[in-house]
C-alpha cells in the first residue's frame, strides 16, 4: 500500500511565486535557463541550473556548480524568497492547459515503496543522469523539484480535492507558456489524516514523468538510511517530493519521430515497402492526424499519408507488442530504415506533440529530415498495464504536458 506523509514545505511567499517558479531542469538547456533567469535573482534556475551563474560553457557537472546550488538555496532562505511552513501539510497542485484542469496531491512519497516496486516505473533510467540528480539532492539535502506520479482513481480523494479547491488558492498564476498553475495548502488535520488513510488503500503509485528524479531521490534516501546507525524508518530522508494525480485526470500526448534519410531508398521505394505491412493512403497536402490505435501519420516529400497496420502485424495480447511505438519501431524504423537503437542512433530525432504536427512538416520541408512519423498517443491504461506487468516501454513513448512547475514547494530531508 502507498505510504505517504505530509511535510513542512519550503516555498515562496505568495507575492514572489511567479519570480521563483521555473520550468523543470531537464526541459531546457543552460543557455535557455540563463536567458529566462536574466535580471531575476529569485529564479529557481539559480538552484536547479546553477551553471547560469558562471561563464557560458562552464561544465554543469563541475563541483563548484553543485556547490553554488547549495549557496543559492541557503541564500534564498536567508532572503525570505523561500520560507518553510511551520507545520506538516499536504498541498493540492492543479494545472490548466487548453481549458482543461488536472488536480494532484503534493505528498512526501516513501523511499521503501520505490525500492520495493510499490512505486512502479515504465522506463529505463541512465546511471549518469541518476548520478547528476543524486548529487543535487545530496548536496542540498532537499528535493528541490517534484516528481510526477499517477494513481488509480479514488472517490474519497476526489471529494477532498473538490472541497479544498472551492477555497481561494495560495498561488494562482499563468506561466509564460500560457499554462495555468493553482496551489492550495491543506491545513485541516482531519483532512490530512484522511488523505494518508486513503493512500494507504492504494496498492501502487505509477511514475508518469521524472524517472531519473524519482530514482535519484529514492537512492539518496536509501543511502542516508544505510549511513545512519540509529535509523528508525520515520526520518524525513525516508521520503521524497511527489505530485500524485488520479489517472483519469492525466492525458498523454503524442511523441513523434523524424528521420534524416530513407536508408538509400527513393520515396516511391519507401512507400512501396510500407504497403507490405500497412494500408497506405495519400492524404495530400492537408495535415493528417492519426485517428486511432495502429493508425499513423507520415509526412514525406510534401504529402501526408495515413498508415494503418494490417491485421496480424501486431499482438494485441502483449502489452508491449500492441503499442504503436513498438509497431512503428519494428516495421518501419528497424525493418525499412535500419534504425535499431532509438536511444543512440543519430539519424533519428523525437518531437513532443506539444509542438504540433506543423513542427514535423517544418523539419522535413527544411531538408533537415527526410520523413516524419506521428503516432497516436499511449493511454494511461496502457502505461499502467505495462508497469503492472513488469515491462518497460520503448524509449520516447510518452509525453506529459503541462510539466510540473518547479519552485512551488520544496521538501527538506531533515
Amino acid at each position: 500500500m502507498a505510504k505517504i506523509k505530509p511535510f513542512k514545505g519550503v516555498r515562496p511567499p505568495r507575492e514572489m511565486v511567479t519570480e521563483v517558479a521555473s520550468r523543470p531542469y531537464d526541459v531546457l538547456n543552460s543557455e535557455e535557463a540563463r536567458d529566462e533567469a536574466k535580471g531575476n535573482d529569485k529564479s529557481l534556475y539559480h538552484i536547479i541550473k546553477p551553471e547560469i551563474d558562471f561563464a557560458p560553457g562552464t561544465d554543469e557537472h563541475a563541483p563548484e556548480v553543485y556547490d553554488r546550488a547549495v549557496e543559492n538555496f541557503n541564500a534564498f532562505q536567508r532572503n525570505g524568497w523561500l520560507v518553510q511552513d511551520n507545520k506538516e501539510h499536504y498541498y493540492i497542485y492543479a494545472q490548466t492547459m487548453d481549458g482543461r484542469t488536472q488536480y494532484g496531491i503534493v505528498v512526501a512519497a516513501n523511499v521503501d515503496d520505490y525500492m520495493n516496486e510499490r512505486i512502479k516505473k515504465h522506463e529505463l533510467t541512465r546511471r549518469d543522469k541518476e548520478e547528476d540528480r543524486m548529487k543535487h539532492v545530496r548536496i542540498n539535502n532537499a528535493n528541490i523539484e517534484p516528481v510526477f506520479f499517477a494513481f488509480p482513481d479514488n472517490e474519497a480523494i476526489e471529494k477532498i480535492i473538490a472541497e479544498t479547491t472551492k477555497g481561494d488558492p495560495e498561488y494562482d498564476f499563468t506561466a509564460p507558456d500560457g499554462f495555468g498553475h493553482h496551489f492550495w495548502v491543506i491545513d485541516n488535520d482531519d483532512t490530512i489524516a484522511a488523505i494518508t488513510r486513503e493512500f494507504d488503500k492504494i496498492p501502487y503509485l505509477y511514475i508518469a514523468d521524472g524517472h531519473h528524479r524519482t530514482a535519484a531521490a529514492a537512492l539518496v534516501g536509501n543511502e542516508k538510511a544505510k549511513q545512519n546507525p540509529n535509523h528508525r524508518g520515520d526520518e524525513e530522508y525516508n521520503y521524497f517530493l511527489a505530485v500524485c494525480f488520479p489517472a483519469s485526470h492525466l492525458k498523454i500526448i503524442d511523441y513523434n519521430r523524424v528521420v534524416k534519410d530513407l536508408n538509400g531508398l527513393t520515396p516511391a521505394q519507401f512507400l512501396a515497402k510500407l504497403t507490405e505491412n500497412f494500408i497506405v493512403e495519400d492524404k495530400g497536402s492537408e495535415t493528417y492526424h492519426p485517428k486511432s490505435l495502429h493508425n499513423f501519420s507520415l509526412y514525406l516529400d510534401g504529402s501526408w499519408y495515413s498508415l494503418t497496420a494490417k491485421e496480424g502485424r501486431y499482438d494485441d495480447s502483449d502489452p508491449i507488442g500492441v503499442l504503436d511505438v513498438t509497431i512503428s519501431s519494428n516495421l518501419i524504423l528497424r525493418d525499412i530504415l535500419g534504425i535499431t537503437d532509438l536511444r543512440s542512433d543519430k539519424r533519428i530525432d523525437f518531437v513532443g506533440g506539444i509542438r504540433g504536427l506543423g513542427e514535423l512538416k517544418r523539419r522535413v520541408d527544411s531538408g533537415d529530415m527526410a520523413v516524419a512519423l506521428a503516432l497516436y498517443p499511449v493511454s494511461m491504461k496502457q502505461l499502467m498495464d505495462i508497469a503492472d506487468s513488469g515491462n518497460i516501454m520503448p524509449p520516447k513513448t510518452t509525453w506529459f504536458e503541462p510539466k510540473l512547475r518547479s519552485g512551488l514547494v520544496i521538501h527538506k530531508l531533515d
